[in-house]
């Protein structure tokens, strides 16, 4: 039988983690295996510079969490080494960071992941990954609006002209 105190540190851990997915925008479950210390790291940077956080946690502490927060249809992905990467403010920005780390390095797999509390898989996860981001659609709408604000600028200064050389 367990030690007492061994099953309070775990619950007390299950309990963080299912606290953290409660209150995140993005969980994402990843295959780490054949990663080195050196490209963990630097993910782990990226990830801390968009307010995401990289864990390694066993499974079994990762399907009590799930489970502590009625999350179902990830227990298939919780096989394996499994890292788990949670966004809190933004869920765009981890996963744009987790693609490109994953097209870098052949082994690292994204399995699945929870985005506002969905259950969604790795190909829905990539799919969202490849969107542009918020600042660059922002951008984009900026260029089209002052691209027409400019050509109502250049109609109106020709019927200005126009108006001019009519009262002369």
């Amino acid at each position: 039988m367990a030690n007492e105190k061994i099953l309070v540190k775990k619950q007390s851990e299950v309990d963080e983690l299912a606290a953290k997915i409660k209150e995140a925008k993005l969980v994402l479950l990843t295959d780490y295996r054949g990663i080195t210390v050196d490209q963990v790291t630097k993910l782990r940077t990226n990830l801390r510079n968009v307010n995401a956080e990289y864990k390694v946690i066993k499974n079994n502490i990762t399907r009590r969490a799930l489970k502590q927060n009625e999350v179902e249809g990830l227990d298939e992905f919780l096989e394996g080494t499994t890292a788990v990467v949670i966004g809190n403010e933004d869920y765009l920005a981890p996963s744009k960071a987790i693609y490109e780390f994953a097209k870098e390095n052949e082994f690292y797999k994204i399995k699945a992941g929870i985005i506002d509390g969905k259950v969604v898989s790795a190909e829905e996860i990539i799919t969202l990954a490849k969107l542009p981001s918020r600042e660059e659609l922002l951008g984009k709408l900026a260029g089209v609006l002052l691209a027409n604000i400019g050509k109502l600028a250049i109609g109106l200064d020709q019927v200005r002209i126009k108006k001019e050389s009519n009262q002369e």
